[in-house]
């Protein structure tokens, strides 16, 4: 029998997700330099659609961004995102007052629960060089008495997080950052108090592996039963179990040790896993629900006002080009890598 339940391609679009997960958006953008102080590219404009570019074109795209590519504000209720960023920036605001700007290999985990609104704009901050951006946005589902929670903004600094180095036999190393879920001795940081992942039981895991060419890296047992894991193997040739994925997720049984070979230029994967919550899911765009009564309910309070209230004067906020990695959280304490700061 195959350790391999099921195959897909994620060569395009987002990457599909399996309870509790959602889908997971992957970008990789090759971003040129900047023009000036701006932020804005400095070329490749032309041609693009302002405010609704996914083209690609160049490599890159604006997204919904006008000036800087992101994702000016927009709402959402009923889930989680966990942005993995491994190389670039991104400027984040939010309803809340939370602001920040992370990336070269921060995490930020928000909590929409009962709905918040946020910006999320990629600043170009080189303007005598390339700005590529390499990020994966996690959306995972809630469970169904956690969809009302207050929303939650919680920064993982890339200096925090836990990355485990590994030797296989012939000496070739494999590198996995934990996010979420135990691997080996790495015990991740603490994710947000209404969390699906928050509960021990369910057995939710986030690593981001990097294998040098032909190294072989066994991915631990699952601690708790009845979890889904699912390897997307998107960057080089991994064979699982005597199957090649180029490009392509696959679901893989998780009760026992599963050995994962990089093909010849290495390969990079992600692994999401977790004990489904089993609850119907109902989504359109950036509300996910557990019923159509509850979805409608959720774009009447969004249109009343009454959740992710937006205040301030522009949709798409950047911080200045000189600004560093920081974080400031809702009751006003500013944290950077180094620790607290003055607000």
């Amino acid at each position: 029998m195959s350790r391999i339940i099921q195959r897909f391609s994620i060569a395009e679009g987002p990457w599909p997700g399996v309870d509790p997960f959602l889908f997971t958006a992957h970008h990789l953008d090759a971003f040129p330099a900047a023009d000036g102080d701006s932020m804005r590219p400095s070329s490749g404009r032309e041609g693009r659609q302002e405010g609704m570019d996914f083209s690609g074109k160049d490599g890159w795209s604006m997204y919904h961004g006008e000036t800087v590519p992101g994702f000016p504000q927009h709402p959402h209720r009923g889930f989680e995102t966990i942005t993995v960023v491994e190389e670039g920036l991104v400027d984040h605001t939010d309803s809340e007052g939370a602001v920040a700007r992370y990336g070269a290999g921060d995490t930020q985990w928000l909590t929409a629960g009962r709905g918040v609104a946020h910006a999320e704009m990629f600043p170009l901050v080189h303007d005598d060089a390339p700005n590529p951006l390499h990020l994966f946005q996690i959306w995972i589902n809630l469970a169904p008495e956690d969809k009302q929670a207050d929303p939650h903004f919680a920064m993982f600094w890339a200096e925090d997080t836990p990355v485990v180095e590994v030797q296989d036999v012939a000496g070739r190393t494999s590198r996995v950052k934990v996010v979420a879920g135990v691997y080996g001795e790495a015990r991740p940081l603490t994710p947000p108090p209404h969390s699906w992942a928050a509960r021990p039981e369910a057995g939710v895991a986030v690593w981001h592996a990097t294998l040098e060419p032909g190294a072989t890296l066994t991915l631990p047992a699952a601690t708790v039963a009845q979890v889904v894991r699912t390897i997307y193997a998107y960057d080089g040739e991994l064979t699982v179990d005597g199957q090649t994925l180029v490009a392509e997720g696959a679901v893989v049984e998780a009760d026992s040790p599963l050995p994962v070979t990089a093909g010849g230029d290495g390969a990079r994967l992600l692994v999401l896993q977790g004990r489904p919550i089993g609850a119907p899911v109902v989504q359109q765009g950036p509300f996910v629900a557990n019923s159509r009564d509850e979805l409608v309910q959720a774009f009447t309070d969004y249109r009343a006002g009454e959740f992710g209230r937006w205040t301030l004067p522009v949709d798409d906020p950047v911080q200045p080009r000189e600004a560093g990695r920081f974080a400031r959280y809702p009751d006003g304490t500013v944290l950077t890598p180094a620790g607290p700061t003055s607000s």
